[in-house]
């Protein structure tokens, strides 16, 4: 049974590493990066020694898609990348110990190295299996070269590693009618030679760390997902792979082949350990080796099976590693009720939402907390942002903290005033007070940071209620001695935001302290001296002015983001539409024997008993003349009528519903569906006019 650790000499936090084949989104922030700063941040604010890495995973097939997509190297793409993303997280403030890159020569040392160690142990088998190939392309295909339909749920566009409509795990030979996503050609099998880790060696080992060990302190969909792996039976999962981007398989045979991105992605919080530690001059072992270490994972739903079953497989074979304590893996984000998609550009993009609302950061943190996927999949939507900001961090925060500095700046020229005799009422506020530390941190040492974030938006509530129930602003009048502990009291509870609310608002918590002007030692400093302490800020203190934490978000900003969205959807439903076939190529001559004049409909009714048909009369300059058209669906008669046309006067004539119809009206269609006249619109451009 895993042993847990109660105090810990050291954590190591380890994020999930994006993939370097686009910029983040709120769904990664939500998921991963947000709950990994908030525990960071309290940990160090604790005092506790952390190292929080992360780094862009750099290798793999996504990689190699998306340089084929844009015509430029893997090399290209990795740094364009790299760049975007490294420079929203630091704008955003993930507080990152090292952030490293798996292109990097100490990671392809330290990835060679570790299945150098398992190979020589014997620790791998060696199989030749058939995989499927590209006769076009010459090539393997990796499995998100591959597309096809899957096994288990029928998804059409399942890859070869993993249907995202049902989350299932496949092998890109499980797919039924695969066709491969570099030619559109149906792949043949070829054999090929691959290691293999046998994860059900370890069968009995996970069994008893995992489903005996951590029954009580996994999170019930991380725990549910490694039983049902491990009830169905491991079976061997390839570590290696015919690609020509990554990293070398270091033994021989493995010419051609690199190691599987999901066998060094993980080993590449290791390596940005190694480089953090020689470039701060500790030792690293200690944070990867030691029993005394608390190792957690942030990751999401989609990587429980590599962090809780083949990365612990794999440091279990290597022999000197410990496990991790707990993987507090997140559900999917969605957002405005449809799943994120990077391909279909069906996401807020952090570094377009660092433009849009510049220094509003902790807004997006605060939202992404409160709504976080942490049971379930949950839902982004710009008006709950919207509500998020105004209601809570505007009117609850933001309020309360404005009513206590602009109150001690008016009535006491920003001075921390000396309290007099302490009421029943403030005694209690004041314990209040010193119970939130406590409260939080059950929280978020649970992994539950949305519980966490509402306990500090209610101390924001203590201190408004606190202020609204003793009025010192009417209390002024009668008994000036009374409000000089009112505001102290409500300094205080100030002062205590300003600590608690770092880890979820480290940028509101930065404004704060230099509104309360805390940078001297005799004020609070770390998380427990809000509790402990008896006084957090002194009396006689000068704060300085007031300046307002949030801003009120109007409803034109959140018009805005939709209008964007709603511009993508239309752009996707564009790209995917199907359009007509072109028909038989005819000659010049047959062209010319098309007469087709411009017309103006002067007259319009409804068919009877005809759902889509108008009985349309027209003016073709030449006549005017019946035409029955389909559009009924589309217009009313009444917003037709004076309606420039297009119609071709030469179509033999028909009977429709016993009406003969004497030519056609040109249309089209647009990207709802609706029917659109092609329409000579131009001043000038009189009835009978050719066109040609």
């Amino acid at each position: 049974m895993a042993e847990k650790l109660t105090h810990p000499e050291r954590y190591t936090i380890t994020a999930a590493l994006p993939y370097t084949n686009g910029p983040l989104h709120i769904g990664h922030l939500a998921g991963v990066y947000v709950p990994a700063d908030i525990y960071a941040r309290y940990l160090r604010l604790n005092g506790n020694d952390v190292a929080f890495v992360c780094g862009s995973d750099e290798h793999g097939v996504a990689i190699s898609m998306k340089a084929k997509k844009e015509g430029i190297t893997p090399k290209e793409v990795i740094d364009k990348y790299d760049g975007i993303i490294r420079k929203s997280f630091q704008e955003f403030g993930i507080t990152f110990d090292n952030y490293s890159r798996t292109s990097r020569e100490i990671h392809h040392k330290t990835a060679s190295d570790f299945f150098v160690k398992l190979y020589e142990q014997g620790d791998f088998i060696e199989e030749t299996t058939a995989q499927l190939y590209d006769e076009e392309a010459k090539q393997f295909l990796a499995d998100r070269f591959v597309v096809g339909t899957c096994p288990k749920c029928g998804h059409e566009e399942a890859y070869g590693d993993q249907c995202e409509n049902c989350g299932s795990t496949l092998n890109a030979t499980d797919l039924i009618n695969p066709k491969s996503t570099i030619t559109g050609t149906v792949p043949t099998t070829k054999e090929t030679k691959h290691w293999f880790l046998p994860l059900d060696r370890y069968e009995d080992f996970l069994k008893e760390w995992i489903l005996v060990g951590h029954k009580s302190d996994w999170k019930p969909n991380v725990y549910g997902q490694c039983k049902s792996w491990i009830d169905d039976g491991l079976k061997p999962r390839a570590v290696t792979r015919d690609l020509d981007w990554g990293i070398p398989v270091p033994v021989e045979g493995g010419e051609g082949k690199v190691l599987y991105v999901w066998f060094d992605a993980p080993i590449g919080y290791i390596s940005s350990t190694k480089e953090w530690a020689e470039r701060e001059g500790k030792d690293w072992e200690p944070y990867w080796k030691d029993e005394n270490t608390k190792l957690i994972h942030f990751i999401g739903k989609d990587n429980i099976v590599f962090h809780c079953i083949i990365f612990p497989a794999i440091l279990k074979a290597h022999g000197d590693y410990i496990l991790p304590e707990n993987v507090p893996a997140n559900e999917f984000l969605n957002l405005e009720g449809n799943k994120l998609s990077t391909s279909k550009n069906w996401a807020v993009w952090l570094h377009e939402y660092l433009e849009e609302f510049p220094d509003m950061q902790d807004v997006l943190r605060y939202t992404l907390t409160a709504n976080a996927p942490e049971t379930k999949d949950n839902d982004f939507t710009w008006k709950d942002f919207q509500a998020r900001n105004n209601n809570e961090l505007v009117a609850i925060l933001g309020n309360f903290i404005n009513r206590v500095v602009v109150l001690t700046n008016k009535y006491y020229e920003g001075i921390v005033p000396t309290p007099s005799e302490f009421s029943q009422v403030d005694k209690e506020t004041l314990e209040q007070l010193r119970k939130f530390p406590e409260i939080i941190s059950s929280s978020i040492e649970r992994y539950r940071f949305r519980e966490a974030g509402q306990e500090l938006m209610n101390l924001a509530r203590l201190g408004n209620k606190y202020l609204a129930d003793e009025e010192p602003w009417k209390v002024i009048k009668q008994d000036e001695e009374r409000v000089k502990t009112i505001m102290f009291v409500a300094l205080q509870i100030a002062t205590g935001l300003s600590v608690l609310s770092e880890p979820f608002l480290p940028f509101t918590s930065e404004k704060l302290k230099n509104i309360l002007a805390i940078n001297s030692e005799e004020a609070v400093s770390s998380w427990a001296e809000v509790s402990t302490k008896e006084t957090l800020l002194p009396a006689d203190h000068k704060i300085n002015k007031a300046e307002l934490l949030f801003r009120k978000i109007e409803d034109s900003e959140i018009q805005a983001q939709l209008d964007k969205l709603e511009a993508t959807k239309k752009a996707n439903e564009n790209e995917n539409k199907e359009l007509m076939p072109q028909k038989d190529t005819i000659t010049f001559d047959d062209f010319t024997k098309l007469d087709m004049r411009v017309g103006t409909i002067v007259e319009a009714e409804k068919m009877p008993k005809a759902k889509k048909l108008l009985v349309l009369k027209v003016d073709t300059g030449l006549d005017t003349r019946t035409i029955v058209s389909g559009i009924a669906e589309s217009f009313t008669p009444e917003e037709i009528v004076g309606k420039k046309v297009t119609v071709l006067i030469n179509l033999a004539p028909r009977a429709l519903r016993g009406v003969e119809s004497e030519g056609m009206i040109l249309m089209t269609e647009n990207a709802d569906g609706k029917l659109v006249f092609v329409n000579p619109d131009e001043d000038g451009v009189g009835n009978g006019e050719g066109i040609s």
